[in-house]
C-alpha cells in the first residue's frame, strides 16, 4: 500500500511540474507541487500592473473635462490622449490563473482549483496574419489604429460630401441614385466604367492595400508609414513637427467622425444635404434647429 501511494506521489509530482496538477490528501512526508506557469513558482495574487507614464503622463495634463480623472490605462503616452474612456473599453484584460483540479481517484469528491494569481497583458502583440493581426481584440493599440483609420476615411468623406454638393448640386446620399441612372461620373464628368466595375476595382484595390498593411509588424509604421508615397513633401521629417502633426490629425479625425455622423442623421431627418441644411438654418436660426426638426417628425 505504501509502495502504491509512493508511486502515485511520484507520478503526481512529475505531472505537476509539467501541467500543474497536484496530489490531494497526501501525508506530511509526501510532496505537494504548486501550479507552475512559465517555469516559475506561482506567487500570491498581485495587483494589476500599471504602465509607466511617459513624458506627457503628468497629473496636470489637459483632460477631456475639467476636473476629470483619467483612468490608469490612459497615462498620456498616446498622442491625443485626454483620458476619455467612460465605459472602460480600453482597460487591459486581466486573466485569472487557476490551479488545476485535484485528480485523486481515491477521493469521493475532487476539489476545484483555486485562483493562485493574475496575468495582465502589458502590450498588444502584432502577428503577421492578414485577418487578425492583433493578439488582443480590445487592446488599446488596436483601438488607436481603428480610430485613426476610421477618422481618415471620415475626413475624406466629409470633404467629399461638401465638395460634391457645392460643385454639382447633388447631395451625397443621392449621388448613388444619379450614377445608377446616368452612369458613373466624377464631378459631372463621365467615367468609362460601370458601377459594377468600380465596385470590383475598389474591392480589389482596397483589399490588396489592407493585406499589405497587415503584413507590417511595427505598430508605429502601421499608423504612420511615411516615405515618398505617404509623405512626399517631407512634412514629418522633423520629429518635433511630426508629433504636432500627429496631434492635429487625430483631432481632425475625431471631429470628422462626429461630422460624418451628423451628415447621416441630417440626411435621415430632413432628406437634404449638409450645405442645404446649413443654409436653411442660417435663414432662421431660432426656429430651424435639431430640436425643431425632430419635434416636427
Amino acid at each position: 500500500m505504501a509502495t502504491a501511494f509512493a508511486g502515485t506521489s511520484l507520478v503526481g509530482s512529475v505531472a505537476s511540474s509539467i501541467i500543474g496538477s497536484r496530489v490531494v490528501g497526501a501525508p506530511s512526508n509526501a510532496s505537494r507541487i504548486v501550479c507552475r506557469f512559465g517555469g516559475k513558482k506561482a506567487a500570491a495574487k498581485k495587483s494589476p500592473s500599471v504602465r509607466k507614464s511617459g513624458p506627457s503622463g503628468n497629473p496636470d495634463r489637459p483632460l477631456w473635462f475639467p476636473g476629470a480623472k483619467a483612468p490608469e490605462w490612459l497615462d498620456g503616452t498616446l498622442v491625443g490622449d485626454y483620458g476619455f474612456d467612460p465605459l472602460g473599453l480600453a482597460k487591459p484584460a486581466e486573466y485569472l490563473q487557476f490551479e488545476l483540479d485535484s485528480l485523486n481517484q481515491n477521493l469521493a469528491k475532487n476539489d476545484f482549483g483555486d485562483v493562485i494569481g493574475t496575468r495582465l497583458d502589458k502590450k498588444d502583440l502584432v502577428n503577421p496574419t492578414p485577418f487578425q493581426p492583433y493578439s488582443e481584440v480590445f487592446g488599446i493599440q488596436r483601438f488607436r489604429e481603428c480610430e485613426l483609420i476610421h477618422g481618415r476615411w471620415c475626413m475624406l468623406a466629409t470633404l467629399g460630401a461638401l465638395a460634391v454638393e457645392a460643385f454639382t448640386g447633388v447631395t451625397w446620399q443621392d449621388a448613388g441614385k444619379v450614377e445608377l441612372i446616368e452612369g458613373a461620373s466624377y464631378f459631372g464628368l463621365p467615367l468609362p466604367f460601370s458601377i459594377s466595375a468600380l465596385v470590383w476595382i475598389e474591392v480589389l484595390l482596397v483589399g490588396y492595400i489592407e493585406f499589405q498593411r497587415n503584413s507590417v509588424l511595427d505598430p508605429e509604421t502601421r499608423l504612420y508609414p511615411g516615405g515618398k508615397f505617404f509623405d512626399p513633401l517631407g512634412l514629418a521629417a522633423d520629429p518635433e513637427r511630426k508629433e504636432i502633426l500627429k496631434l492635429a490629425e487625430i483631432k481632425h479625425a475625431r471631429l470628422a467622425m462626429v461630422g460624418a455622423l451628423g451628415f447621416a442623421i441630417q440626411a435621415a431627418a430632413t432628406g437634404k444635404g449638409p450645405l442645404d441644411n446649413w443654409a436653411t438654418h442660417l435663414s432662421d436660426p431660432l426656429h430651424t434647429t435639431i430640436i425643431d426638426t425632430f419635434s416636427k417628425n
